[in-house]
């Protein structure tokens, strides 16, 4: 079916092949020198007023400029600024919170970590309509409005990327890059978005595979697929609406705007794994502002058929867990792809073997900065294609200053302390082979 030919695309391309067999970029002009300034960094942590729970993946941004960053699963966020910015406010955004503002001349640069509270942002009963209203009507206005509120000219984003595999809850590879992305203007014939790596690096602990090879194929490519306002072909169109069940569970503040919380489930009738989850739909224009959804799991034989492109004889693999994530910024009334984010558990059980191991893949990419000025779209050879496996093209860590003024996702804690041992391991390696 025509719906569903991105179904394969956006699961399978997350996780690549297993195999039985040992571990073993393209480059392209960064900044021109002429563009390059002093650099200060703002560190900080992004938490709620009340209780001082992290806020994961909220929104940092500079105001009138299109610099930007998300928190990590500790709340943490590190931002480089440019000299010239630093007359300008920093923006903090949280589904549900009240935007926050702060000089950027007001935080500690430079190490200091400063600690961002956010209120929480309750709908006014005045928001809410009273009348009834039909989720499915909103969702295919949502749809129709995509055109207006989304891009129309291409943009090229430069981002971060990064991407981990834990064998139960030790990590045992590391990935990532900058990257840039060619985006193609939503609804624009026969022009998809495209991705090149500028700097990468990888560390790995084949050891602690355990005899298995684990590869996530696809690498940025298939995270940008999680922009479903562009890839609308799993859940919105009109077609693939008559494989859902559509319902309003709420009204929430994002960006000081309401939103609908539209959640989705395919229907009892539909007998192949599609998706469930919500869309944050902005009550006034119908822009589509994030979406949270996961893969219908629950018949586990045919979603393993849909992830795993190749295992070994003897090996079952079960999908356990698999949520996504997906974030827009509006800017001058057009809404801009920021960030995607895609984790997926397997169980792995051997025929032979009294335990089961779980591996668990996590990939995410967060725009840090686009231009739609003299835009020039990819030539094949730069671009990184689905059937790739993003560690396979870069290589491995090195030294700490490695990402210099680009804009990365802060590491939480548990990566940090990966990257550490699995770095020490990789000098260790080198000193005995020299």
């Amino acid at each position: 079916m025509k719906t569903f030919k991105h179904i394969s695309l956006i699961a399978a391309v997350l996780i690549g092949a297993f195999a039985v067999q040992d571990a073993s970029a393209g480059n392209y002009p960064g900044r021109k020198k002429d563009d390059q300034q002093n650099m200060i960094t703002i560190k900080g942590k992004v938490v709620d007023a009340e209780t001082r729970t992290p806020l994961v993946f909220a929104t940092v941004a500079v105001l009138e400029s299109n610099v930007a960053i998300v928190t990590n699963i500790d709340g943490e966020f590190t931002l480089k600024i440019g000299e010239t910015v630093t007359s300008k406010n920093l923006e903090v955004t949280f589904l549900g919170y009240k935007n926050k503002v702060i000089p950027i001349s007001d935080l500690k640069d430079n190490g200091g970590k400063n600690i961002i509270e956010l209120e929480s942002a309750p709908i006014p009963i005045k928001e809410i309509v009273v009348k009834p209203l039909d989720p499915y009507d909103i969702v295919k206005k949502a749809i129709r409005n995509i055109g207006k509120n989304y891009e129309d000219v291409p943009n090229l984003m430069t981002a971060f990327y990064r991407e981990t595999i834990r064998k139960n809850r030790t990590y045992v590879s590391i990935g990532e890059a900058v990257v840039e992305i060619f985006k193609a203007p939503y609804f624009a014939d026969g022009r998809f978005d495209g991705a090149r790596i500028y700097k990468g690096r990888k560390s790995s602990d084949v050891q602690k595979m355990d005899t298995v090879l684990f590869k996530l194929q696809g690498g940025p490519v298939s995270v940008l697929q999680l922009d479903i306002a562009k890839n609308t072909e799993s859940v919105l169109t009109a077609e693939a609406m008559e494989y859902y069940n559509y319902s309003i569970s709420g009204v929430i503040e994002i960006d000081e705007k309401p939103h609908y919380v539209i959640d989705f489930i395919q229907k009892p009738s539909v007998d192949i794994p599609l998706f469930m989850g919500s869309l944050f739909i902005n009550m006034e224009t119908f822009g589509i502002t994030e979406v949270e959804f996961g893969f219908n799991l629950e018949d586990k034989e045919a979603a393993a058929s849909i992830f795993i492109r190749k295992k070994p004889m003897g090996m079952k693999v079960i999908p356990e867990i698999a949520t996504y994530r997906t974030k827009y910024r509006e800017q001058n009334g057009k809404l801009h792809f920021v960030y995607s984010r895609a984790e997926v558990k397997f169980k792995v059980d051997w025929s032979k073997r009294l335990f089961n191991t779980y591996y668990t893949t996590m990939s995410e990419i967060a725009v840090t900065d686009r231009t739609d000025q003299e835009v020039i779209k990819f030539t094949g050879k730069e671009k990184i294609k689905y059937s790739d496996v993003f560690t396979e093209k870069v290589s491995a860590f090195a030294d700490q200053e490695f990402w210099g003024d680009y804009n990365v996702i802060e590491p939480d804690q548990s990566i940090e302390s990966a990257i550490r041992k699995l770095s020490r391991k990789l000098k260790f390696s080198d000193r005995e082979d020299n």
